[in-house]
């Protein structure tokens, strides 16, 4: 919902139907949004915005057209950072990460601030077995990149697409990776795969998405990504090739990312009742 309200509130004159105050209150309300999630996700016992405080947005966003009051949270709109859903980032880039080679130069002051709720993940808990049903996990190990020191909050988006580019299961983020050294960006999470493995269907693969965050463009941006195939699920560790973006679901024009032997570890887990 944050991201609906914040694309609104960023949508160009021509084509809104709400003036530029109700745009900066549709905005307050998206980082409100945000600030629950984040909220939700924080492993803090303190609760910095409360089930309350969301409350207390409903009657606002039901009457946008006529609410002129003051805003009850003193919030400032995310202009900064746009928050974007999976796959959308795709269409606002247009040169090659090469050419930005210094993307990571400049005092971690000077970025603007992170949206709430990027850094925790939105990891999900392991499904209830069945029997005679398998459960995978996959333990995202690390990801080798040329330039890995440079990414900043980097994170892979975890989804499971049918031969249609569809997705099967809920797409999952990896909380930013713990720690960056020499060529590579360390993760150790496990993403517990939403769907028996049995009940995936003929052609699906599992796609990772290595996604950072870029203080020009002041976006989140893909910069390359990964996929297993359905035969490639077995117990143990798996090495695969990253591809240049943008995502290719359905796995028609695949572009290595490099020549160099750049790779994603992965390890797999099957849990059979």
């Amino acid at each position: 919902l944050a991201r609906h309200l914040q694309k609104e509130a960023q949508s160009q004159h021509n084509n809104s139907e709400f003036t530029e105050d109700q745009k900066k209150t549709i905005a307050k309300i998206a980082t409100c949004l945000e600030l629950r999630s984040a909220a939700l996700q924080s492993t803090q016992s303190q609760e910095e915005f409360k089930l309350e405080d969301l409350k207390k947005l409903e009657p606002i966003l039901k009457n946008i057209l006529t609410y002129n009051k003051e805003f009850p949270f003193d919030v400032q709109p995310v202009p900064l950072r746009k928050i974007l859903a999976p796959g959308e980032e795709e269409n606002l880039e247009f040169e090659e990460d090469d050419e930005e080679s210094g993307a990571g130069a400049g005092s971690p002051d000077s970025f603007p601030a992170r949206v709430p709720g990027v850094i925790e993940g939105t990891l999900l808990p392991r499904l209830p077995s069945e029997p005679g049903m398998t459960l995978l996990t996959i333990k995202i190990e690390k990801i080798g990149l040329k330039d890995a020191g440079q990414c900043i909050d980097p994170y892979i988006t975890v989804s499971v697409k049918d031969v249609n580019g569809v997705d099967l299961t809920p797409v999952q983020d990896t909380p930013v990776a713990s720690r960056k050294e020499d060529t590579y960006v360390h993760f150790n999470v496990d993403i517990e795969i939403q769907k028996h493995v049995e009940k995936l269907t003929k052609g699906a693969a599992i796609f990772f998405e290595f996604k950072h965050y870029k203080p020009k463009k002041r976006f989140t941006s893909t910069k390359c990504f990964a996929f297993i195939e359905m035969d490639e699920i077995k117990p143990g560790t798996i090495v695969i090739e990253l591809y240049k973006k943008p995502t290719d679901f359905k796995r028609k024009k695949l572009q290595l990312l490099t020549k160099k032997p750049l790779y994603l570890h992965l390890h797999q887990t099957l849990h059979k009742e």
